[in-house]
C-alpha cells in the first residue's frame, strides 16, 4: 500500500472517529436533558454519530464540488 492511500485512510478513519466522539457528545446532552434516553444511549450514540458522518461526507463532496468547478485549466 502506497503512502497516499494510506494518508486517505488514516483521514478517513479520523473523520469517523471523530463522528462517532460528537454523537457521544450530543446523546450525552439528550440524556442530560431527559434521562428517560439513559437506555438508549448507546444506540443513540452509534446513529447520531453515522449521521453526521454522513453529513460531513456529504457536505466535504458538495464543497469539493464547488471547488472544482472555480479552479480553471490553464490556457
Amino acid at each position: 500500500m502506497d503512502q497516499a492511500r494510506k494518508t486517505i485512510l488514516v483521514r478517513e478513519w479520523i473523520i469517523f472517529a471523530l463522528s462517532i466522539g460528537l454523537g457521544g457528545h450530543v446523546a450525552l446532552g439528550l440524556v442530560l436533558h431527559d434521562p428517560s434516553y439513559t437506555q438508549d444511549m448507546g444506540w443513540n450514540t452509534v446513529f447520531i454519530g453515522l449521521f453526521l458522518y454522513v453529513l460531513f461526507q456529504a457536505l466535504r463532496s458538495v464543497y469539493l464540488a464547488i471547488r472544482s468547478r472555480r479552479v480553471k485549466p490553464d490556457s
